[in-house]
Formats: C-alpha cells, sequence, structure tokens
C-alpha cells in the first residue's frame, strides 16, 4: 500500500476540524476536541508556524492520519500523532513514525532529540516508538488525566539524532541514582 505524507495547508481549516472530532481518541487528554477551539487555532496558525509543522498521512482511502510536530525551534521537539480508528493496527504507526523523525532530523538540523510521550496503556504506540528506535526514557506516575477523571501513568521515549543517523541506539544509565548511596549510610 502507498502511503504518502502532505504537508496541512491554509484550506485545510474544515477537513482538520473534521477529522479531529469525527474519532475518538482514547490516548488523547481532553477527548475528542471542541470544533469551535479548534477553528480558532487552526485560523490563528496554531498547526503551521515557525515551531509547528502538521501533515496528513494519506492512503489511497483517503486521509488515515495526522501528524503534528511542534517545538521545532528549540533542540528538543515533540510530536502528536493521531490515526483514524480504521487506520490502526496496520503498521501506518510504525510507517508514520520512520517518516516523521527523518522529516524532522533532515528538516530542522537545530533538533538534536525528538521526544514521544504516551500512556502507559497504549502498548500499540509504545511498541511502535520501541520498533522505530526511540528509548524510553522517562515513567511518570498518575500524570496523565483522562476524560474519565481516571489518573494514567505516562510515559516518554525520544530519539537522538545521534542515534537515528548512526542507526546505533544509546542507552540509558538506570543504574546511577543517588538513592544507592543514600541508602548505604
Amino acid at each position: 500500500m502507498t502511503i504518502r505524507y502532505a504537508r496541512l495547508t491554509t484550506d485545510d481549516g474544515d477537513a482538520l476540524v473534521d477529522f479531529l472530532t469525527g474519532e475518538d481518541w482514547p490516548f488523547h487528554t481532553g477527548g475528542r476536541p471542541d470544533p469551535t477551539r479548534l477553528r480558532e487555532r487552526f485560523d490563528a496558525g496554531g498547526f503551521d508556524d515557525a515551531q509547528t509543522r502538521t501533515y496528513w498521512q494519506v492512503t489511497p482511502a483517503g486521509r488515515t492520519g495526522l501528524i503534528r510536530l511542534y517545538d521545532l525551534t528549540d533542540d528538543t521537539a515533540m510530536f502528536d500523532l493521531r490515526l483514524t480508528r480504521n487506520a490502526r493496527g496496520r503498521g501506518r504507526g510504525r510507517d508514520a513514525v520512520t517518516w516523521l523523525t527523518g522529516r524532522v532530523f533532515t528538516d530542522f538540523p537545530t533538533v538534536t532529540r525528538l521526544e514521544a510521550t504516551t500512556r502507559q496503556d497504549n502498548r500499540a504506540m509504545r511498541r511502535v516508538l520501541t520498533v522505530c528506535g526511540y528509548v524510553k526514557e522517562a515513567h511518570y506516575r498518575r500524570a496523565w488525566p483522562a476524560p474519565d477523571g481516571v489518573r494514567h501513568d505516562s510515559v516518554g521515549y525520544a530519539m537522538l539524532r545521534h542515534d537515528w543517523s548512526t542507526g546505533i541506539t544509546t542507552p540509558v544509565d538506570w543504574h546511577d541514582t543517588p538513592e544507592k548511596e543514600a541508602a548505604s549510610r
């Protein structure tokens, strides 16, 4: 299947609102977005400016995903990925993360890290990040509020430009904690 990525245009406001309000996003904070606020944010440039780029994932079936890259003027950028219910579980997340990682590191030379944060129970996204070479760097307990009031653990992953360009993963040193020193006193 052919998957391509197309940058959001100034004519895409209605399509963006329809896309984001037409699906349930079970692993995103806030649930289904408010259409009026989305449109206001779009009109104000909140989806495409110096710090932000937004892309459609397009297949022969149409628009199946939305990628928002942000903090692109910082040395650490982040992304948000949303796939339609029908696109999930078909390898499209892996394709999107591979594509967006290359896009960020190719187009934004000052970015040295690309981070992603997801809920602990979003096993599909965690698997995609791992397969794409991202390394788990953080685990935040009860940090992700869900629309139903439940707070979930949040998990942070990152790709370093060095790791992406060399294909060699830099591991996290999980055994450098000062707690060991304090416990031995």
